[in-house]
């Protein structure tokens, strides 16, 4: 079903993402779509790169004195021009990247290929990565809690939401589907260590410095326990493999110094952690302004996922497209009154997973901020801004059919209640190249369009 002004869309049909930025005592934030082919729904488990290259190495590094070798300069995690090549590191660094591997890709009990080139391994729920965490293991998920009141979700699932099952394939149930980590995913990071996690920089108003660009609407100064949107889905351009474009929203907590605490779901294109540009479901966390704590995904133990029809990390289809049909998504965040964990509903009624309580300190009680909305990275290639585009690539002006939207947003009360936002502010750090434009109505409530091109007459 295709989304029209006046009615509900079709609301369920890679360096890293969104940071919070502190705005003085305001704050604001944060598909290379494809035709796809044929499927196959058998694949292998390990590619034997990294089995071919550590025997390699271990002859190389036996025979004797190595002569440093130059290499020219290549990506994706390749040496770097004039940089020495050295079998011992090498070594030690494809065993770490292993033992990485084998650590987030857990035994399938089925695995399938999506017509985008994703494997998807059907993993015993109780195996997940989140049970590798000392306070879950050898537990299995939690029973759904009860939903905020005023959400009435109808608990259908569209046949396709997700590229990988447009096959018709699916997983068992009893399982979840994990997208597989390859080597390659993990030599595209700018380390080993940093791999899955977001780059950790200073939470500033003014994000010039670091790169960061952001169009956000935002609700402070209460007590939040939830919080739900619909966004429409895009495939914006990304300029290199070092930026990202997504759209998102954060549950926040803590000062915006080290203690920050976060709860983030949307869309995201990230050519560095996922290898091309198809817009990608994705969630994050962290309990320690993205220092040591929290991943994206399950690429990490933390998120607990407990369906079987939503790949976290997957590529989103269909897409919307300028002045065609518009396609979005809905998402609600909202905390348990019962035992206090933070879940995630996608689409109506399809229950994605929670986030424990004890993985943070201040949400643990609840938010202090709600924010929607969009960022890209700007690395200033040339040393002229970026053209990695905000949504669809086009300013909120345009409007319908044309700009990205959120719509309908909403906070969940003290009362496990979903309410309209009470004064939701809207701001932009670099109107010229991506802007936001906010409003109110009967049909969509609170709402804002919002995104750009980047670089432009007006944002050279």
């Amino acid at each position: 079903m295709e989304t029209t002004p006046n009615s509900w869309g079709f609301a369920d049909r890679r360096r890293r993402q969104c940071q919070c930025i502190q705005i003085q005592t305001h704050v604001a934030e944060e598909t290379r779509h494809r035709n796809f082919s044929n499927m196959a729904t058998s694949c292998c488990r390990i590619s034997p790169i990294i089995s071919m290259f550590v025997g390699f190495l271990v002859i190389a590094s036996s025979v004797g004195p190595v002569v440093p070798v130059s290499i020219s300069s290549e990506v994706n995690g390749r040496l770097p021009a004039n940089q020495t090549f050295r079998p011992g590191e090498e070594l030690q660094k494809l065993k770490r990247i292993k033992a990485l591997l084998g650590a987030i890709n857990k035994p399938a009990v089925k695995t399938i290929q999506s017509p985008d080139g994703d494997l998807i391994d059907c993993v015993l729920s109780h195996q997940q990565p989140a049970f590798d965490h000392p306070l879950l293991r050898g537990q299995k998920p939690l029973d759904p809690p009860e939903r905020p009141k005023g959400h009435n979700p109808t608990g259908s699932v569209p046949e396709i939401f997700q590229s990988w099952t447009i096959s018709g394939e699916s997983c068992p149930e009893g399982t979840i589907p994990i997208r597989r980590t390859r080597e390659e995913d993990v030599l595209r990071a700018t380390s080993i260590q940093r791999f899955g996690r977001k780059v950790r920089r200073a939470v500033r108003r003014d994000s010039s410095s670091t790169g960061h660009e952001h169009a956000v609407g935002y609700v402070m100064g209460d007590q939040y326990y939830g919080a739900k949107a619909s966004l429409n889905v895009w495939a914006p351009h990304v300029a290199n493999q070092y930026e990202f474009s997504l759209s998102q929203m954060w549950v926040i907590s803590g000062s915006f110094g080290d203690d920050l605490n976060t709860i983030e779901a949307g869309w995201q294109v990230s050519p560095e952690l996922y290898g091309d540009n198809y817009p990608r479901f994705f969630t994050y966390w962290t309990s320690d302004a993205y220092q040591a704590t929290g991943c994206y995904n399950l690429l990490c133990s933390g998120f607990v996922q407990t369906n079987n029809k939503i790949a976290i990390g997957a590529a989103i289809s269909p897409i919307s497209a300028y002045n065609g049909g518009q396609f979005d998504i809905s998402l609600l965040v909202w905390k348990d009154p019962k035992h206090g964990n933070w879940w995630l509903e996608f689409g109506s009624g399809l229950l994605v997973g929670y986030w424990p309580s004890f993985l943070f300190n201040h949400l643990q009680n609840h938010a202090s901020m709600v924010q929607f909305g969009g960022e890209v990275v700007n690395s200033r290639p040339g040393g002229v801004h970026t053209a990695t585009q905000m949504g669809s690539g086009h300013f909120a002006g345009e409007g319908f059919g044309k700009a990205s939207y959120f719509r309908n947003l909403q906070v969940v009360d003290w009362d496990n209640s979903l309410v309209p936002l009470s004064n939701l502010r809207v701001l932009a750090d670099h109107p010229n190249c991506y802007d936001i434009q906010g409003g109110i109505n009967s049909v969509w409530g609170n709402y804002f369009y919002y995104g750009g091109p980047g670089k432009n007459v007006k944002c050279p």
